[in-house]
């Protein structure tokens, strides 16, 4: 299954969108983990270029990865902004603060709570990396922690301004025409992953055991509330359709899935932890369920 996962960041590793172009990557909203007030890229040395990682706690080549990590930090941090960007998802501060206890890392450590840093990445699995120029430009880009992300870094180190990386985008015209169907009319938005009930259940097993039962209950909840717009969306790292098609079988899920492949859907409606059942009226959400064992309970929550 390990092995799929790579394919799959493999297949993705080159997809970004617009909204890297339509937002300014240096205004993008972020949060220090050990404080309250709000940051941002354009508060780093604007003379360095930077060195952005995309990491979960409970992602396991994320911490597989974070020694060498913290060794490139050492050797480069004087020459090279570095920060250690938690996307935020099934998080839990204690779990982030466990990491970086762990692994004794000393660059700063920010959370991308609004997910608005991942979709303008073109973040599809972690752990990643990314490199930006001075200029704020991504240059690379990659899944892995090897020699040639090394050559990378030294080649920023030195002061060579390496030139934007090609990009295939999607307008922003697009991006708004799959929010269109969510701002009008009602929706019930069953938010999860493909793998959040078997990928979690080493590092979060409560969190694992939630995915299974709100995956296993969901069809029949919507059975009995016929009304609104059923729709599961699947979280788009590491998942393609074949994925889907399993998923959907193994739960027997009978309303449409759509993979949110842009995260457009998660970072419109603030979804931060699976699995999660919006109702939204007009693309404000008026209902959020989080918890699925009392179906009883989650049908009477749901209707009018």
């Amino acid at each position: 299954m390990f092995k799929r996962l790579s394919v799959l960041l493999l297949v993705f590793a080159n997809i970004s969108f617009a909204y890297a172009k339509s937002i300014d990557l240096s205004q993008i909203e972020l949060k220090p983990f050990s404080g309250n007030n709000a940051l941002s890229l354009n508060t780093l040395a604007a003379d360095k270029p930077i060195y952005v990682k995309m990491w979960a706690s409970w992602c396991k080549p994320c911490m597989e990865q974070m020694p060498h990590f913290q060794h490139l930090y050492q050797e480069y941090g004087d020459k090279i902004n570095f920060v250690a960007v938690n996307i935020d998802i099934n998080e839990k501060p204690e779990e982030i603060a466990s990491v970086i206890e762990r692994f004794s890392l000393t660059m700063p450590v920010w959370t991308d709570q609004k997910g608005q840093l991942a979709v303008a990445l073109g973040l599809v699995g972690t752990p990643y990396s990314v490199l930006l120029n001075n200029q704020r430009e991504k240059v690379y880009s990659t899944h892995e922690s090897d020699r040639l992300l090394d050559s990378f870094l030294q080649r920023l180190a030195q002061g060579q301004q390496l030139p934007a990386a090609t990009q295939d985008t999607a307008s922003t015209q697009e991006q708004q025409q799959i929010l269109k169907p969510y701002l009008t009319g009602e929706h019930m938005l069953f938010f999860t992953a493909t793998w959040c009930d078997w990928y979690l259940a080493d590092s979060r097993p409560a969190m694992s055991e939630q995915c299974a039962n709100a995956q296993t209950n969901i069809s029949a909840i919507a059975a009995k509330v016929p009304t609104g717009n059923w729709q599961t969306v699947v979280n788009h790292l590491w998942t393609d359709e074949q994925a889907v098609n399993d998923f959907s079988k193994q739960y027997k899920i009978t309303m449409p899935v759509k993979i949110d492949l842009q995260g457009i859907l998660f970072r419109q409606f603030n979804v931060r932890s699976l699995p999660v059942l919006l109702k939204v009226k007009d693309g404000q959400v008026i209902e959020k369920i989080e918890k699925f064992a009392n179906t009883n309970k989650v049908v009477e929550q749901l209707r009018p």
